[in-house]
């Protein structure tokens, strides 16, 4: 994808966006660390959309079904354990 050039940021602004997501980062575990447990949970900070990204579509959330269940988790383990 061809982006102008006007558009593209230059290293410093690619640093202060990383500075600005790392500061945004440590005040919410800051909260999450300090606040009560009855407290509402925060959603986690979204970073600074850098230019040429395409804009994050949220993955799918995994079903139930996709995961293995304890017995099938404990007869791997034990077959791993008999080689």
């Amino acid at each position: 994808m061809a982006i102008d050039e006007i558009t593209e940021w230059g290293p410093d602004t690619y640093m202060l966006a990383r500075l600005s997501d790392g500061q945004e980062l440590a005040n919410y575990l800051f909260i999450q660390a300090n606040s009560g447990e009855d407290s509402e949970e925060m959603p986690l900070p979204t970073p600074i959309r850098r230019p040429g990204q395409p804009e994050e579509v949220e993955p799918p959330k995994p079903k139930p079904e996709d995961f293995a269940s304890g017995q099938e988790v404990a007869a791997f383990f034990s077959s791993m354990n008999s080689l």
